[in-house]
């Protein structure tokens, strides 16, 4: 196989070409999804029966990371189960804004702050099944069989879940905040989200008006049309073989598109995508671009801020300047998103 330049120097042994034969122009091209039938009812249903479910938090100090004092808690998630998160609040700064940050498919073993404001409070959760705090618990910690889980059933597919466990997580956060001194009532919130977490943060965040803004780094699970018709070294792939063997599997990843829902979201959201990468192919990634593009022009308030790394899921010659970038790019859109609300 012959991979194009400068990804054949990069990567010479990989075993897929992460361009899957798209340039830029071709990926800014990728549009969404084509939206099933009772996508929106559904997710707003969901939306409505989290909304009424108190997080019932408890919380076991740790003590301080940097600039922000960190505890681990515990909180009710979709059907009553009990998941563990980190939270931090700020020490030396008045809190601002709350931000829901999500993780890659290979969980979370501490709390990360690169893309976060000093003014923040945070949560951290952990995917049910995944990472240091939650391992099993809900679903299989491997990311090959977690990605299948429930899948029989929109109902139980695990996606669905995963994203409807974020909404529980902003309920823990705000039930957090309740009780500190000069926190604002209605404390706008904001989610990051990385692979797993973009995606996942891509389903949840258009229900939920608490949001001001979003970044979503390499998405995934988006535009499934592309995502199934390729190999991928990532999760995809079990996505891929299940749906060879059980077709019917194909109508349950419709209603859990990243792709569909960024194309009702509402608010400014930052979009990272990878122009090389055999994990998340990136006509996945552009597709929930796409979708917040669509969404930027319906007037209903989204606006896409599109970013493009070199690569995703893979280490490669000036990586840390791009990310270096990307991080400091996501703490000024928190501050505007935030700043647009206060405005």
């Amino acid at each position: 196989m012959t991979l194009p330049a400068p990804y054949d120097a990069w990567f010479p042994d990989s075993p897929i070409d992460g361009t899957y034969g798209y340039d830029r122009d071709g990926l800014l091209a990728v549009p969404p999804a084509a939206e099933p039938e009772g996508f929106a009812d559904l997710w707003r249903s969901w939306h409505a029966a989290a909304r009424a479910v108190p997080a019932d938090v408890v919380a076991e100090p740790l003590g301080r990371q940097g600039a922000h004092d960190v505890s681990v808690v515990t909180f009710t998630a979709d059907g009553g189960l009990r998941l563990r998160a980190w939270l931090a609040l700020p020490v030396d700064a008045p809190v601002r804004v709350g931000i829901v940050h999500g993780h890659g498919y290979g969980g979370r073993e501490a709390p990360s702050f690169e893309r976060v404001p000093r003014d923040a409070a945070v949560i951290f959760p952990v995917a049910r099944g995944l990472g240091a705090l939650n391992a099993g618990l809900g679903a299989p910690d491997v990311s090959s069989a977690h990605v299948l889980a429930g899948i029989e059933r929109v109902e139980t597919y695990v996606l669905g879940r995963c994203a409807v466990d974020l909404w529980h997580a902003a309920t823990a956060l705000q039930e957090a905040l309740a009780g500190v001194a000069g926190v604002p009532a209605g404390l706008p919130l904001y989610y990051v989200g990385t692979s797993f977490g973009g995606g996942v943060g891509a389903l949840a965040v258009p229900w939920d008006d608490r949001f001001v803004g979003a970044t979503l780094e390499v998405p995934s699970f988006g535009q499934y049309d592309e995502r199934l018709a390729v190999p991928c070294t990532g999760s995809g792939e079990a996505q891929r073989a299940h749906v060879a063997a059980h077709p019917e599997a194909r109508d349950v990843l419709a209603l859990t598109d990243a792709s569909v829902a960024a194309t009702y979201l509402r608010v400014p959201t930052r979009v990272e995508c990878a122009l090389w990468d055999t994990h998340v192919p990136p006509p996945g990634q552009f597709g929930v671009a796409a979708g917040v593009r669509v969404a930027e022009l319906a007037g209903a308030g989204a606006e896409l801020e599109l970013a493009m790394h070199a690569a995703g899921h893979a280490e490669y010659p000036g990586q840390a300047r791009e990310m270096a970038a990307a991080f400091a790019a996501t703490r000024e859109h928190v501050a505007r998103s935030v700043s647009r609300v206060d405005g």
